[in-house]
């Protein structure tokens, strides 16, 4: 039997870091996405301390209990795998192996490129590592005289907080059900997904679903209404309001591969997969990661890759981890 999960906020790269932690052993960072915080690796947090693995998950700059700077600048890339390399610096930690899902991903993903001397292997769930576009990415985004791309809503500040924040709790409930692989729908082929209509939000024609998916209980919803209801959404958004700018910061490294083993791992349901040009990516992700040890995508998941499948992701993730 494992400890419970403890919690504690350290000081890392200029800002509080709130973490939740569990086990003894090398180290795992878990990396979340948007709009989530560390809960969302409530499933991996007991296993991978069943396994002999400390792992610990933060809530992720601009999110729950961490702080969250009010300047959109604060927010790209080299801040947030900063936060990473400081947060191994304050648990006292000379590498880690580190996960990270949704935006988590490229957290991670660019933290194993930038700091391999402190990140010795990577786990992506839902976005792979991709190749750097030819031009600024809000630039070659979708849009349509009834729609845009819902990176490109995000842009505005104060526009998506405003839809966002009107009921945190409809909000989740929204998000959660929309992109999992419970909801009954498929994109067609080519099809442009994630398109926000001109006359509504984000969230419009997302249902509220009439039953909890068997992944999801009222907790999980009150946990994550709970800390929205208190923070609001801007921080979270702001990390989108720097696609353009670390596009720029990342000019350097156009063309660098990341040479520490890796893992992918995504839902085939989900709607990042489904993005223009993603199979691509995902087909050819070995030139750009040689040391990938595989790509497993798991049938009938969605977009919650952890939370959907938790026994799948957790033994793919301690299989993978016993290897190194």
């Amino acid at each position: 039997m494992t400890a419970e999960i403890a919690r504690r906020t350290v000081e890392a790269n200029g800002i509080k870091l709130h973490l939740a932690e569990q086990g003894q052993g090398p180290l795992v960072l878990l990396c979340h996405g948007f709009p989530e915080c560390w809960y969302s690796w409530r499933h991996q947090l007991d296993a991978l301390a069943a396994a002999g693995f400390h792992a610990v998950a933060p809530d992720m700059r601009g999110y729950g209990r961490s702080d969250r700077p009010e300047a959109i600048d604060q927010y790209t890339l080299f801040h947030l795998v900063g936060d990473m390399v400081g947060l191994l610096d304050a648990l006292g930690e000379r590498q880690a192996v580190i996960a990270g899902h949704d935006w988590g991903a490229p957290v991670a993903w660019h933290a194993a490129l930038l700091r391999p001397d402190r990140f010795r292997a990577v786990i992506g769930l839902s976005v792979p590592y991709r190749p750097r576009s030819p031009a600024p990415p809000t630039s070659v985004m979708p849009r349509t005289a009834d729609a845009e791309f819902y990176q490109l809503y995000f842009q505005k500040p104060g526009v998506a907080e405003a839809e966002l924040e009107r009921d945190a709790r409809e909000t989740i409930l929204k998000l959660l059900f929309a992109a999992s692989g419970d909801v009954p729908r498929l994109p067609a082929a080519g099809a442009d997904v994630g398109m926000v209509p001109r006359s509504g939000g984000f969230l419009t024609g997302m249902p509220i679903p009439s039953a909890l998916p068997s992944w999801l209980n009222a907790a999980d919803i009150d946990f994550y209404a709970d800390e929205f209801a208190r923070t609001g959404f801007r921080g979270g958004l702001n990390w989108y309001r720097n696609i353009d700018r670390n596009w720029e910061l990342m000019a350097p490294f156009a063309g660098a591969k990341v040479a520490v083993p890796a893992l992918y791992m995504a839902g085939d349901r989900d709607l990042v997969v489904a993005f223009r040009g993603m199979d691509k990516v995902i087909r050819n992700l070995q030139q750009l990661v040689p040391q990938l040890h595989g790509t497993l995508m798991l049938q009938g998941c969605g977009h919650w890759t952890q939370q959907e499948r938790p026994a799948e992701v957790n033994t793919a993730m301690i299989d993978f981890l016993r290897r190194l």
